[in-house]
């Protein structure tokens, strides 16, 4: 999601005191509850300039770990679970203002985990680019060293989250650092715990309604919340969002370029597929679907 107000101090995460956010947290259970959805996102490939520097930043910062390397490509996960492959390819840098990724969101299995990376992320003074609490969540923004963005975040516990019908009700508001450290534990953060996984894809697009008519008939995703014409957010299963796209800063986009860096596919299990098949959206965003695991 968008933020409004950043809690920066030199680009680094700060931490900060506000009266906000003191809602008691209850504990996630072992699967998250976006992985519980019919539809959910279960890897992201990127393509890279430089897949070593890209991948020595996830694991570093984002605290994934090096799974496997097949061919030029380097998988990374938490634990035994790959979620982000990164391709070695011959591409010029992603263009900001066209169709791609905006940011893909590592969802950690508790609000301490959070804590820990922020701590963390404090400590290492890690450059941030926002800090927000959307109330369904709590998030934390990065970009890695070739444009693409990232989210690390932790939600609140489903039961607390308000709907309005069909409609979530989220928000951006800033993220009271200080009260969320109070969550860390004294174990540090060591790397991304069991339980990790890709929350939701963020997807830049050149027009935010005619993503929204695909998304809905091809993976059959609801619009759970939406921002005028430029943004929408859609989910399976009464999740705050699997999938959102934006045209903040794409608006009338086309088709991207393949020699460009950034996205390369986004895979979904489905417990409706039966078989893997590929699409393609209208702008040229490789959408994987996989049967869900029994």
């Amino acid at each position: 999601m968008q933020f409004t107000r950043r809690e920066l101090v030199g680009g680094t995460l700060a931490l900060v005191g506000t009266a906000a956010s003191t809602r008691a947290e209850a504990k996630m259970t072992d699967v998250s509850f976006a992985a519980t959805a019919p539809t959910y996102v279960s890897k992201i490939g990127i393509k890279a300039k430089d897949a070593d520097l890209l991948s020595s930043y996830y694991q570093d910062v984002v605290g994934l770990r090096e799974i496997s390397r097949e061919g030029q490509s380097i998988i990374l996960g938490a634990g035994e679970t790959p979620l982000l492959e990164i391709e070695q390819a011959t591409v010029r840098a992603d263009d900001p203002q066209s169709a791609g990724l905006y940011h893909t969101a590592f969802l950690l299995p508790e609000r301490a985990d959070l804590a820990r990376w922020a701590r963390r992320a404090i400590d290492k003074r890690t450059p941030i680019v926002g800090a927000s609490d959307h109330l369904v969540s709590e998030a934390i923004y990065l970009t890695d060293p070739e444009g693409n963005g990232i989210e690390i975040y932790a939600d609140r516990p489903h039961e607390k989250w308000t709907w309005n019908g069909s409609a979530v009700t989220m928000a951006t508001e800033p993220l009271d650092v200080g009260n969320l450290l109070t969550e860390a534990t004294a174990q540090p953060w060591t790397a991304a715990p069991d339980g990790t996984m890709v929350g939701h894809l963020h997807l830049r697009v050149g027009n935010a309604k005619e993503a929204e008519a695909w998304w809905h008939k091809e993976l059959g995703l609801q619009t759970v919340a939406a921002y005028g014409a430029g943004a929408v957010f859609m989910s399976t299963g009464g999740y705050h969002h699997h999938v959102a796209a934006n045209a903040w800063q794409s608006r009338g986009a086309g088709r991207r370029d393949n020699d460009r860096s950034g996205l390369a596919w986004a895979e979904f299990s489905s417990a409706d597929a039966k078989e893997e098949r590929e699409i393609i959206d209208p702008w040229g965003n490789v959408i994987r679907i996989v049967p869900a695991k029994a």
